[in-house]
């Protein structure tokens, strides 16, 4: 949820803010803006309500300088208006500011110091740069007074802030919402994801929370809040600015739809060797060994994954395992078991739901495992352990192939576990061969577009309900797959349990109403099959996507054969393919959906 970038020490700076704005679209935002300062007394602030290019066209060609902020909003406080919008500035004009994040106190903190300040927006963030400003006018300098105003606020927040009357600097601050430090070739640049910079740098530098950067065209100095030096090395973010690219594709989504066969090719490649060995830490496989129950936290999609995941640990590793939803278990957290093991989900690696679980796992000095889609990010660095997804940059709001890496993961590190363990299934389950499979069958599904575009048509054109049903793995599967149709074409879309339809939600059921079985479970086959005649006796327009082992004649979609335990790899394209055809079919825009954000960096 919405994005930074900054630019010190270059005459390009106006471009670079508006081409890392650009970047960062895919976070979901609402507004955007910039601040522009040419270092001789000349600067310019930019804002607008809508998409990027609205904001482009609003920026002159005299809009330029040294030194620059630009932010891209999701509204939290405050409708989405221009003067809401980011950056805010203080009173007197001196302090322009950009945040990621959400301030707890600011409503104290606005009655308690600023009750005579004159506000221009409702938003939390303007009390920031306010506070700033209000200890400035005490006499403290401009560091001072953004140290003074950090030891106060509370809540989720990165900061980069410009002085007017020291515009060869920008402020930085961070805690819990992520941001990065940028090394360019004679300037540097700051960002809330590397992606929005690649153009610029592959070097990068991280700030941790509580820490304070005073960044400068040549210079990079991090300290803690009591002013305390931090040394640290910058990494190499190894991705080609073309990874981002659409290419020639119309969108994202169908293009990271198409990329996963080549990401289970890739996740085979680098953790499972031609000997049958894995490449899997030894150290993280004693620590799971030790483990009497595994608890996987995840949000959204990743939670998804993780319910197909506990199936999959609990048969190759015989290890129990608990699914929660990192906004829940954070504060209403259960007892646990004497031995957990917990293993976060996110294709970002920066859930703010999932990261406040973590800070209370390690709390407890309890082990974990982070499976992420982005190396070096915060739940990755403060987890015990990390294993990549190697899915590759995932741009579209709705994801596809990170759900099917973090299966795929998840199923490379139950067999090591299982082998580790002794488990005799362990030894049975091929995961290789069964990633094998899963590109191939990707790639059977996906060059059947044409077949799936038509099916959407005959199913959910001027339909506004539709459910997905299943039972065991299935019913795993619909609850991903309908969050996948509501998401982008909007249509009001449910999973259940088929079992349950009879419980309750079969009064939903009316004629031509749309329901789409899965029926890939082996145990719940013949009862899942019961199910769709029940809602097809009353009225119900049934679409069947079924595994070649248990298809019937008539079945629209067929799956070809792999392993029931991760048969989702496989089954959630077609649903994937039809979310996205009806959001076409219905022209919104696909890759970015109202009110949703790709990264959920708030709680």
């Amino acid at each position: 949820m919405c994005g930074i970038v900054g630019v010190i020490g270059n005459n390009k700076t106006t471009d670079i803010l508006l081409n890392g704005l650009e970047k960062l679209e895919y976070r979901g935002y609402d507004s955007a803006g910039i601040y522009v300062n040419n270092q001789k007394g000349k600067d310019f602030l930019v804002k607008e309500v809508g998409k990027i290019s609205k904001l482009e066209n609003a920026v002159t060609d005299d809009v330029q300088g040294l030194v620059g902020i630009g932010h891209t909003r999701w509204a939290t406080h405050g409708t989405p208006t221009v003067e809401n919008a980011h950056p805010h500035f203080s009173a007197d004009n001196r302090f322009y500011l950009v945040h990621n994040g959400v301030l707890t106190n600011f409503e104290e903190l606005k009655t308690k110091y600023l009750a005579d300040v004159k506000f221009s927006s409702q938003t939390d963030t303007e009390v920031a740069v306010q506070l700033v400003d209000h200890f400035a006018k005490e006499g403290l300098d401009g560091e001072a007074a953004f140290r003074k105003a950090l030891s106060l606020i509370e809540g989720s927040y990165a900061f980069a802030m410009v002085d007017k009357e020291q515009p060869d600097r920008i402020f930085v601050a961070k805690n819990k919402s992520p941001l990065l430090i940028g090394l360019g070739d004679g300037f540097n640049v700051i960002c809330s994801d590397a992606m929005a910079m690649l153009d610029q740098t592959h070097q990068f530098v991280e700030i941790h929370d509580g820490e304070v950067v005073i960044l400068k065209k040549g210079s990079v100095e991090i300290s803690k809040l009591d002013g305390t030096a931090v040394q640290r090395d910058p990494y190499t973010v190894d991705l080609d600015a073309s990874d981002i690219s659409k290419g020639t594709y119309e969108h994202y989504m169908l293009k990271e739809i198409d990329e996963q066969p080549n990401v289970m090719r890739k996740i085979s490649q680098n953790y499972l060797n031609d000997d049958g060995t894995m490449n899997i830490d030894s150290k993280l496989l004693d620590e799971m060994k030790k483990a009497d129950r595994l608890y996987i936290v995840a949000a959204g999609t990743s939670y998804h994954a993780g319910l197909v995941g506990q199936n999959i640990f609990e048969k190759i590793a015989d290890v129990p395992v608990d699914v929660e939803l990192g906004s829940e278990f954070g504060y209403h957290m259960p007892k646990l078991s004497k031995h957990p093991f917990f293993i976060f989900l996110s294709q970002s690696g920066e859930t703010a739901d999932s990261r406040q679980v973590l800070v209370k796992v390690n709390e407890m000095n309890l082990p974990s495992l982070t499976m992420t889609n982005v190396p070096n990010s915060t739940l990755s660095r403060e987890a015990t352990f990390t294993m990549e997804l190697l899915a590759g940059p995932e741009i579209a709001v709705a994801s596809t192939k990170a759900y099917t890496a973090q299966i795929a993961v998840e199923a490379v590190l139950a067999q090591a576990l299982g082998q580790a363990k002794g488990i005799a299934i362990a030894k049975d389950f091929d995961v290789k061969k069964q990633l094998a499979l899963a590109a191939n069958g990707i790639q059977t599904i996906v060059d059947e577009k044409a077949t799936i575009k038509q099916l959407t048509a005959d199913f959910l054109t001027d339909q506004t309900d539709a459910f997905y049903i299943g039972r065991g793995i299935d019913y795993a599967l619909s609850l991903e797959a309908a969050l996948k149709l509501k998401e982008i074409s909007y249509i009001h879309a449910e999973g259940f349990a088929a079992g349950e339809l009879k419980h309750g939600t079969i009064a939903l059921i009316e004629n031509n109403t749309p329901v789409i079985a899965y029926v890939n479970d082996g145990v719940g086959a013949s009862h899942t099959r019961g199910n769709i005649q029940e809602v097809k006796a009353r009225g119900a327009h049934v679409l069947v996507i079924a595994s070649q082992k248990y298809a019937e004649a008539g079945d629209q979609i067929i799956i070809p054969e792999i392993d029931e335990l991760i048969s989702p790899i496989i089954s959630v394209v077609p649903a994937q393919l039809i979310a996205y055809y009806a959001s076409l079919a219905r022209g919104n825009d696909v890759d970015k959906p109202r009110n949703l954000a790709k990264s959920v960096t708030v709680e």
